[in-house]
């Protein structure tokens, strides 16, 4: 049985104006704690504004200048297997939903995700898992850390010890925590998404590198053991699909790293990889 875009898409979607400024956006993404909302004009979407679209016009005051226009959108009656399609071939993580051009909902990889959690897939993620990844020692200071993400162009890393064993993952968004903005105040107004928010976890990437741009970022002389996240939520490639869609979706992560039985890593399961089960 198909499911339709209608049936797991967000209807209460938060939205912005056109005519309308960048000090009105960020008021909306702060105050509903989201990371992106669609624009509106005269009632019909006219596009998409988001925490990396303000950082990649840091100058520029008019949000009909700084949006994304013409986004990718879908109809409700389509099958979630074309939401997936239209994703992954636009590289995106968010899909307006309209009639018309009239927005009605918004559908997310997150919707994606939980879809999958709820369709009981026991096929193995193995065919799924990326194994192309960069891990990082735990005795890494963090200036280094945030030096090879911004090389690699990886929002996460797994992390390692002495032994190789998996101990902790450390994300862009961690790095931006402890950090400290050197001549900008834009990271404070824009951190300001929760880690329970749906949109926040859908969306919290991309905007690590869009910061060495616009900032200089300091980042204290301490090893990544000392911030990484130690509690992982892991996989294995035998792992079924729906239930790593559902720990996905239960703690809010994009990504897990998939383990040996002895805790070697093996490669990383990302959420948009995932979604490609929908159009297999």
């Amino acid at each position: 049985m198909s499911i339709k875009v209608k049936n797991i898409m967000i209807k209460d979607v938060v939205c912005a104006t056109v005519p309308g400024s960048r000090d009105d956006a960020l008021k909306i993404l702060k105050s509903e704690h989201v990371s992106g909302v669609p624009v509106i004009k005269n009632k019909k979407l006219a596009g998409i504004v988001t925490r990396t679209d303000l950082l990649k016009h840091p100058d520029e005051e008019q949000l009909a200048l700084i949006m994304t226009r013409d986004p990718i959108t879908i109809s409700p009656d389509c099958d979630i297997a074309n939401a997936a399609k239209a994703i992954l071939t636009g590289n995106i993580r968010r899909l307006p939903v309209v009639i018309d051009d009239t927005l009605i909902g918004i559908l997310t990889v997150a919707d994606l995700v939980e879809a999958i959690a709820n369709m009981d897939l026991k096929d193995s993620i193995e065919d799924y898992v990326k194994s192309d990844l960069v891990a990082i020692w735990d005795g890494t200071p963090l200036p280094v850390v945030m030096d090879i993400l911004r090389l690699s162009n990886q929002e996460a890393a797994p992390v390692l010890n002495s032994n190789g064993e998996l101990v902790g993952i450390i994300t862009e968004r961690d790095l931006l925590d402890v950090s400290e903005i050197v001549d900008s105040v834009e990271k404070f107004d824009m951190s300001a998404a929760s880690d329970g928010d749906a949109w926040a976890w859908e969306s919290m990437r991309d905007t690590m590198n869009l910061y060495y741009g616009v900032s200089r970022i300091k980042l204290p002389e301490v090893p990544v053991k000392d911030v990484m996240i130690k509690d992982v939520i892991k996989a294995f490639r035998r792992s079924e699909i729906s239930d790593c869609a559902k720990k996905m979706r239960r703690n809010r992560v994009d990504q897990m790293p998939v383990v040996t039985a002895q805790n070697k890593l093996e490669g990383l399961l990302l959420d948009k990889d995932l979604i490609k089960i929908l159009i297999k």
